[in-house]
Parts: structure tokens; C-alpha cells; sequence
């Protein structure tokens, strides 16, 4: 399937980009004037003020009045990034369901500056679309509708997901396709394909706080992996694991890990299958935040590499399309009979309104604009919520610098406690996440994860400021 066309200011916005890169436009020099370049490019001046407005809220760019744009110098008090986390030395039980429903309840509360949320800002989907044409489908065809669909899901909408597939390199038929309530059901049935109570599944440290909590109630133990802030997980640590005992899966993001936002190269997610291809174990993978890349180019996900044919992947439309239709889906490869069993014993199908109203928005083929505008303004978000930071927080403080998803991960000193901030910043209307809860032995007490996935105001820039304050003053006591 051809790559869809991009708007002509987004490839004057990407041409640019790639000027920076290869040293043809190097920090501070001056760009040609918006007239210059909408002659040398034949566009129209607000179609080139639009391209550099883009870059400059993501940071790329700066305005000078009367003189013009300007790449922007590395920031001298950018922060570092986090610590690459330590090696595990035995595998963890999981305890952290009190801790995950408490911290749902206040992040779903909307009194409250949402810097901890996972969902992203309704404003910024397509809820007003999909929300008439689940009404148009229910009002014409309520009676069709009202059924139960077949196990895998409705086929329109497992005929769009394989389509789909082929746009990061995986051919996959609508048969291959089952339709979950959402990544967590896809997770889940996962696991439970692959492994039972008390055996051990290798994660990232660390990982999606949902995961743990799935692992927990499954009776399955956890070992953490080291996992850098940029490159994700250490294959070398992971080959020790293997050798010395016995491993039931390993669970991955396939992009941006949350909370780090960390992605694989290709050469090292090849390494990694190779490695569990050796020691036959399964690879689960989480690809919900894969289509939020602020790159050229869409990272391709294990299952579309060479030696991906042990692995089941798991995905969504939760993070980038509709959070509150819990529409997510899975592949099973080899284990796609027990996966099916298991859905049929928990929940026997998934809702046909919702899956018919996405099928209904994908065939439009208004997804790829929906998701290019996105991209644009999770990018803006987590710029602006990293100058934030770096204005307003601790010196020593280390922030994630992530290449898609909507998340940052926050690394204070060690004898900081993210647990009383939260406590200080829920006194003052602002929710965020601990970092504890990312982790099966509770490490990252002194970390903290933002969320920069609702539209950008007053009111968030606020609440990252006073959050920063407040750190401070912890720091100081």
C-alpha cells in the first residue's frame, strides 16, 4: 500500500528536518525569508509560515522579530537523560493493584490538570465522527447490530487492520485478526496463551504500569530488564536471563515504551529475535503507540522482521482514534487456536457498534490525516512540556527525550520521594504518575511519568510549572 501524501507544508516541514540532520543547515543560521522560499518551492507564503510554525513549537525552529527564523542552538541547559536501569537478580511477584485503581480513579478526574493521564484529550481525536457514525449505523441498522459478531470480530473492521499492516511491512489476512476490548484484553490473552501461575515473563524496567497489573492478577513473576531511556532493553542481559533459567515469554513495546518513550533500533530488535528464536521462547509485543511518531518514518514492529514468526502482536486504536470504544485487536501467529479459546471463554466477542463505526472511518481513509495531525500536535505538546521542565524543575532533574507516543519520564535525585509529591500536588489540583508504579519491585520512587497528550493551554503549562516548584521545595526540605 503507497505511503499516504503528505500536506505540502508537512514536506517542506520534513525537507527541512533533513537539512538539520545532514549538517546542510546547521543551529543558529538563518533560513531564507518565507517570500524565498515559497518562490524557490512554488507554494503559497502561509503554506510555508504553517511549516515553520510547526517546527518552531516543536523547538526546531525560532522567530526573531524583523529578522526571521533560525535553527535553534542545542540548549544549553537541556537535561540529561534518565539513568539506564539496573540489572534485576531474581524475578519479582507483582503487587500493585491497589496502587494502579487509585491512581485511574484520580487521573480520570477531570478537576484535576492532567498530567498523568494515558488517554488522550478527546479534542484531539476523532470522537464527533466516529460517535455519527455509530449512531448512523444504530439507527439504520440497530437490529443487525444488536448481535452477537463472529469470535475474531466484525470482518470489515479485521479486513481494515490487515490492510493497515501493510503499511509497516506485514502482510496479514483479516483471519489472522481478532478483535479484543482493547490492548489490555490483547495482553491478556497473550499471557494466558503462553504461560502459566509462577512462571517468569522478562519486561522492560521501566514498563506500562497496565502490565504489571495483568501479570500480577495472572499469578505470573517478572524480571526486569535494564532498559535505556532511548535505545530500550539490554539483549546481553536478557541472553544471561535466558541461560540460566527458564523464561515463559518476553512482553515488549514495540515503539515508545511507556513511560520512557524508548525504541529498538532495527539491528538490535533482530539481535532480540534471534536470541528468543534460539531459546524458543514467544515474543509478546505492545504496538499501541506505534503510529505516534514524530520521525519520517513509522518503526516497523518485531512481527515485521526477519524471525518475527514467533511473535504475537497486540495493538489498539485506544491512543491515537478512540479511547472509550476499547477497540484493540491481536495476532497470534502459532498460538492463534489457544488465544481464540480463551476469548471465547472470557468475553465470547466484542461490541459490533463500535467496531463498525471504526471500520466505517478507516474505509474513508480519513485515518492517515487524522493521524498525521496528531503526530504534529503530540510533538508540539511534548516540546513545550520539556521546556517546562527544564524551566521549572530541579537542575538535577533527567527528562526522556522521546520520538513518538505522549509521555516524558522524569528522573530526580535518589533520595527524592515522587510519592509525597503527589500527594503535595494533588492538594493542588494536578495529577501525575509515580514512578513506583511502573516497576514489579516498586524501584523509581524518584521518578515520576507526565502525560503531554491533552491540548496545550494556560492551564497546562501552569501545572507543569507549579509541579516544578514543587519538586523543588521537596528537593530543598
Amino acid at each position: 500500500m503507497d505511503t499516504p501524501t503528505l500536506h505540502r507544508y508537512e514536506q517542506l516541514a520534513e525537507l527541512i528536518l533533513g537539512m538539520i540532520e545532514n549538517g546542510a543547515l546547521a543551529p543558529g543560521m538563518r533560513l531564507p525569508s518565507v517570500r524565498t522560499v515559497s518562490e524557490q518551492h512554488g507554494i503559497s507564503v502561509s503554506t510555508v509560515l504553517q511549516a515553520f510554525r510547526m517546527l518552531e513549537d516543536r523547538g526546531v525552529l525560532v522567530a526573531r522579530p524583523q529578522s526571521g527564523f533560525y535553527v535553534a542552538a542545542a540548549r544549553s541547559g537541556a537535561l540529561a537523560l534518565p539513568s539506564t536501569s539496573r540489572a534485576s537478580t531474581k524475578a519479582s511477584t507483582v503487587s500493585i493493584s491497589g496502587a494502579v485503581a487509585a491512581l485511574i480513579e484520580h487521573a480520570s478526574n477531570p478537576a484535576l490538570v492532567p498530567l498523568g493521564c494515558a488517554v488522550p484529550d478527546a479534542d484531539l481525536l476523532q470522537s464527533t465522527r466516529l460517535d455519527s457514525a455509530l449512531a448512523r449505523a444504530a439507527r439504520q441498522h440497530g437490529s443487525r447490530y444488536n448481535v452477537y459478531c463472529p469470535p475474531r470480530g466484525e470482518p470489515r473492521l479485521r479486513r481494515e487492520i490487515a490492510k493497515r499492516a501493510m503499511r509497516f511491512g506485514h502482510a496479514l489476512s483479516p483471519d489472522d485478526v481478532l478483535v479484543t476490548g482493547g490492548c489490555t484484553e490483547a495482553l491478556t490473552l497473550a499471557l494466558g496463551a503462553v504461560a502459566g501461575p509462577g512462571d517468569t515473563v522478562a519486561i522492560e524496567s521501566p514498563t506500562y504500569m497496565g502490565l504489571l497489573h495483568t501479570l500480577e492478577v495472572l499469578g505470573l513473576k517478572a524480571f526486569e530488564l535494564p532498559t535505556d531511556p532511548q535505545h530500550g532493553i539490554d539483549v546481553d542481559a536478557l541472553a544471561r536471563l535466558l541461560e540460566r533459567e527458564p523464561v515463559a515469554a518476553c512482553v515488549l513495546s514495540s515503539s515508545f515504551n511507556n513511560p520512557l518513550g524508548s525504541t529498538m533500533a532495527e539491528a538490535g530488535k533482530r539481535s532480540l529475535l534471534a536470541l528468543l528464536a534460539r531459546h524458543a521462547v514467544p515474543l509478546i509485543e505492545d504496538d499501541v503507540y506505534g503510529d505516534i511518531y514524530f520521525s519520517r518514518e513509522r518503526p516497523k514492529p518485531f512481527i515485521a522482521l526477519d524471525g518475527g514468526a514467533n511473535t504475537i502482536y497486540c495493538s489498539s486504536f485506544s491512543k491515537s482514534l478512540a479511547p472509550g470504544y476499547r477497540v484493540g485487536w491481536i495476532a497470534a501467529g502459532a498460538y492463534a487456536k489457544p488465544v481464540l479459546e480463551r476469548k471465547l471463554a472470557f468475553s465470547l466477542c466484542c461490541a459490533v457498534l463500535p467496531q463498525v463505526a471504526i471500520a466505517d472511518f478507516l474505509e474513508t481513509g480519513a485515518y492517515e490525516a487524522h493521524l498525521r495531525g496528531i503526530r504534529r500536535m503530540f510533538a508540539e505538546n511534548v516540546a513545550r512540556m520539556t521546556r517546562a521542565i527544564e524551566a521549572s524543575f530541579p537542575a538535577e532533574t533527567k527528562v526522556s527525550r522521546p520520538a513518538g507516543g505522549f509521555f516524558l519520564w522524569l528522573e530526580l535525585p535518589k533520595h527524592f520521594d515522587s510519592r509525597a509529591l503527589f500527594d503535595k500536588a494533588l492538594e493542588q489540583g494536578i495529577c501525575f504518575v509515580p514512578g513506583d508504579v511502573f516497576s514489579a519491585s516498586r524501584r523509581f520512587r524518584n521518578c515520576l511519568r507526565l502525560s503531554a497528550a491533552h491540548v496545550w493551554d494556560d492551564r497546562i503549562e501552569d501545572g507543569v510549572r507549579r509541579l516544578g516548584r514543587l519538586a523543588q521545595a521537596l528537593l530543598a526540605c
